[in-house]
């Protein structure tokens, strides 16, 4: 069932009543509150402090470096990622519908396919105003935002949110709210284990594992647990937090990514200020901020994979319906081995024995 969001008193009302009580309500949460999506609260501004913009999102984010320094958010249910820094490099492939925006700051992986509508707004925040880009997809959820900073350029986002604005301010917006298919898992008996190990040896490339995925039609998790042996090893929920002390005590840069439905949104660098904060845990460095929700982790594994480079070693956090929240690495690039720091953090963390002997035989293999 699709429904249209109602730019009209009653819910402007229910809103309002929802503020007052609880004035420090994120809108996202109000809207989880009142069974609407986030934008469709969102439309409930324009006029006031939302801008709907025209679309063309992919001419759109190669202006934002026009803005200067921003600061870039993505999220999921129980993760925010903000990362500050410039726009460059955006480029697009597949007739637009895939785009990337790699730079030491501003790292992302674009799927178009999900950016439905855009608007620019206007956040309260402690006394003054945020001006800030954000996309949502077809179901009215966040799919990214961008926000102005104290070194943005005020003047081009003015021009850049003049450029694009729609012309239809009114007109409400089409919103899915049909029920989502839960995932087809097919089950273990089904699925030729020892081919799927054989060719997860084999892997050559990060990247090659979802299609390894898609090829035998697993679930992620699914894969984890049928994997070779001493590839994956199940560890403690709070893998999470011991993992990111360990990297900022011995100051191990690392790479951290989290996706949206349209965007994987990745830091890579060192993590400083740790702030845990009732079930959230928090890196509050001066470019990078990340908050995690403890209370939604249900599983987290250590993952090895086999490179041109050799093992690549990962930290994945799952939530109960098997959805990676967020997931980390040391610091790497293609043709340079993952760091030994960081392979001793997981090491020293976690069971060394089961872990290393995946190292062993599988980096011998890679490196053929």
């Amino acid at each position: 069932m699709k429904t249209t969001t109602s730019i009209n008193p009653e819910l402007q009302a229910r809103y309002e009543a929802l503020k007052s009580e609880q004035p420090k309500l994120r809108i996202r949460n109000a809207a989880e509150a009142l069974g609407v999506s986030e934008m469709e609260l969102l439309e409930l501004q324009l006029g006031s402090t939302a801008t709907r913009l025209s679309g063309g999102w992919q001419s759109l984010l190669q202006e934002v470096e026009s803005l200067g320094h921003v600061m870039a958010l993505t999220r999921n249910e129980y993760v925010v990622h903000e990362r500050k820094g410039v726009y460059h490099n955006v480029s697009f492939m597949h007739d637009g519908k895939m785009g990337v925006a790699v730079n030491p700051d501003i790292d992302l992986r674009l799927f178009m396919w999900e950016w439905e509508y855009g608007y620019a707004v206007e956040v309260p925040s402690r006394g003054k105003v945020l001006h800030s880009l954000q996309f949502f997809n077809q179901r009215g959820t966040a799919v990214h935002k961008i926000y102005l900073t104290n070194k943005s350029d005020q003047a081009a986002y003015d021009a850049l949110v003049n450029k694009y604005r729609a012309e239809d301010q009114g007109t409400p917006a089409t919103v899915d709210h049909s029920p989502q298919a839960a995932p087809t898992v097919i089950p273990d008996s089904e699925i030729d284990v020892a081919a799927f190990q054989e060719e997860w040896r084999k892997l050559q490339d990060t990247h090659d594992f979802f299609p390894l995925l898609k090829k035998y039609e697993l679930q992620r998790t699914q894969a984890l647990r049928l994997a070779p042996e001493g590839f994956t090893q199940k560890v403690p929920n709070e893998a999470v937090v011991k993992v990111l002390e360990a990297a900022a005590e011995n100051e191990v840069p690392i790479m951290v990514f989290i996706n949206s439905p349209g965007c994987i949104q990745i830091h890579t660098g060192p993590v400083k200020k740790l702030i845990p904060m009732e079930q959230w845990f928090n890196v509050m460095d001066p470019d990078f901020n990340l908050h995690l929700n403890l209370e939604g982790i249900a599983e987290s594994w250590v993952v090895k994979k086999p490179t041109k480079d050799g093992i690549v070693t990962g930290l994945e956090v799952y939530d109960a319906q098997g959805e990676l929240i967020v997931y980390f690495f040391g610091k790497r690039k293609p043709g340079i081995p993952e760091l030994e720091s960081w392979r001793e953090i997981i090491d020293e963390k976690f069971d060394p024995a089961c872990l290393r002997m995946a190292g062993r035989s599988a980096g011998v293999e890679a490196t053929i």
